[in-house]
């Protein structure tokens, strides 16, 4: 990464057990390789204690409160309550991730449409982002964000976005961010690179939900924040701009987005 160029890892899980053993170091990678700023993302309110102490173990990560919808049968929120309980530690800056997939069946439908209208009206209350995990339920989350927007309207993200056309115009139509994770690397992605060149540079954020979807060259193995170089050079290709002007677009969009975050922190080495 060029000097100077900055960048930010949109959604990682850095609580998770893959980084227990090397996690300072794989900081320090981010670090060298130009990412300034992390966001490790809530999958369990019942982890968010672990969650919320490697936040504050370095100034630059940041962190969310939420239930995964894998998780919505057995720990799926109800009252909305329980997640605006959660909100006011500092390095809490968003709410999620919730949403729908439909690709596994890890947790009932039901559960998790209400954990994810839970999470909905947190973030409708509060103006936290809401960051949206959507995986082939392309139909009923672009009803459902078009209904719930005209109920009062809430800030989002499309993580991870593999969805099709259809999901990320509505998704732009009503305000949202896409973020483009490491899948859109790989060989067999066409049609999804096809969809992200028409997402607005404006609206389009980059990820790596580590320890997954490690981009191509480190397909397979565990990914992590420093591998972030290689979505954002797969992105120059299909945006055909300058790597000054989408590194500006991609920071300075999650800033706009996440609000809670100061704006001036731009170390992570650790307290």
């Amino acid at each position: 990464m060029e000097k100077g160029l900055q960048l930010i890892d949109s959604h990682c899980h850095l609580d998770f057990k893959d980084f227990e053993n090397d996690l300072p170091y794989v900081v320090a990678r981010a670090d060298t390789a130009g990412i300034f700023r992390l966001l490790t993302i809530s999958t369990s309110l019942r982890e968010l204690t672990k969650l919320i102490s490697i936040a504050e173990s370095y100034p630059a990560i940041y962190c969310t409160a939420g239930v995964h919808p894998h998780n919505a049968q057995s720990e799926g929120v109800n009252d909305p309550q329980k997640i605006l309980n959660q909100l006011d530690h500092k390095k809490i800056i968003g709410i999620g991730e919730s949403g729908l997939d439909f690709h596994y069946d890890f947790s009932e439908i039901d559960c998790q449409r209400q954990n994810f209208l839970s999470h909905i009206e947190a973030s409708r209350t509060t103006g936290l982002p809401l960051i949206i995990h959507s995986r082939d339920a392309d139909d009923e989350m672009s009803e459902t964000l078009q209904r719930e927007q005209k109920k009062g309207e809430f800030p989002f993200i499309l993580h991870c976005f593999t969805g099709g056309q259809k999901l990320a115009d509505i998704a732009i139509e009503l305000g949202g961010f896409i973020s483009v994770s490491g899948i859109v690397t790989f060989k067999n992605a066409g049609d999804l690179r096809s969809v992200i060149k028409t997402v607005p540079i404006e609206r389009l954020l980059i990820e790596t939900d580590a320890p997954y979807l490690s981009p191509v060259p480190f397909r397979g193995a565990r990914n992590e924040p420093a591998n972030l170089i290689y979505t954002f050079d797969e992105l120059l290709k299909i945006k055909e701009c300058s790597r000054e002007e989408l590194a500006f677009y991609t920071t300075d969009n999650f800033l706009r987005l996440f609000t809670k975050m100061p704006k001036l922190d731009t170390s992570i080495e650790k307290n």
